[in-house]
């Protein structure tokens, strides 16, 4: 498999080798050792979750307290959504910028969100299944959102989407600057500083 980082530090994009012949394909979509070499640590998995969307879905902004928040491994397994990896660490040389991949059932590619990053992606096909693979199970109390439509932070939907479906959960959700004025946001100081423990082994 490829691993390129994303223009977003901290979170990656996989791109897996397909070995295809008359039966089907056949491909490696998580390779802990070869992730551990771009990340600088193995991943503790906790918990896999499936989303199933409609086209035009929009799940996101969405991010946990650091430390330990919840670094993402995710894949579309059928379908096609467009992912994003949107940076929230307030005091980051990128804060407020975004980068994307798109996930589908061709290329099989996943993306690697670290920790203390915001997450979203948007479906676009119909029936778009999204498997993660994550280091912490689900903690209402510690989950937070940033409106995925706030002009601040500015993601491009692409026309094939459609129509974008919204929870009001992620409509309510506050603008990227209301979130950081409030004190909802992980720092680039915790987030780095957690990466350190994780890569001295938890230290």
């Amino acid at each position: 498999m490829q691993i390129r980082e994303l223009s977003v530090p901290d979170a990656y994009e996989i791109t897996p080798k397909q070995f295809a012949d008359d039966r089907g394909v056949f491909l490696e979509w998580y390779r802990f050792d070869r992730l551990e070499e771009a990340i600088g640590h193995s991943l503790d998995l906790k918990q896999a979750n499936t989303s199933v969307s409609r086209r035009g879905s929009v799940r996101g902004i969405h991010f946990a307290d650091v430390p330990p928040s919840q670094a993402k491994y995710v894949t579309a397994t059928r379908g096609a959504v467009l992912d994003y990896v949107v940076d929230i660490r307030v005091g980051s040389p990128t804060f407020g910028t975004w980068d994307s991949v798109l996930l589908d059932d061709t290329d099989r590619r996943a993306i690697y969100v670290g920790e203390g990053l915001g997450h979203c992606f948007v479906a676009l096909t119909d029936d778009a299944t999204v498997s993660y693979l994550v280091t912490d199970v689900y903690n209402p109390t510690r989950e937070h959102g940033i409106n995925p439509l706030d002009p601040e932070v500015g993601l491009r939907f692409p026309d094939e989407a459609g129509e974008l479906l919204l929870s009001p959960k992620d409509t309510d959700a506050p603008g990227l600057a209301e979130a950081a004025e409030s004190g909802l946001l992980p720092t680039w100081e915790a987030a780095r500083a957690y990466y350190a423990s994780l890569n001295n082994g938890g230290k």
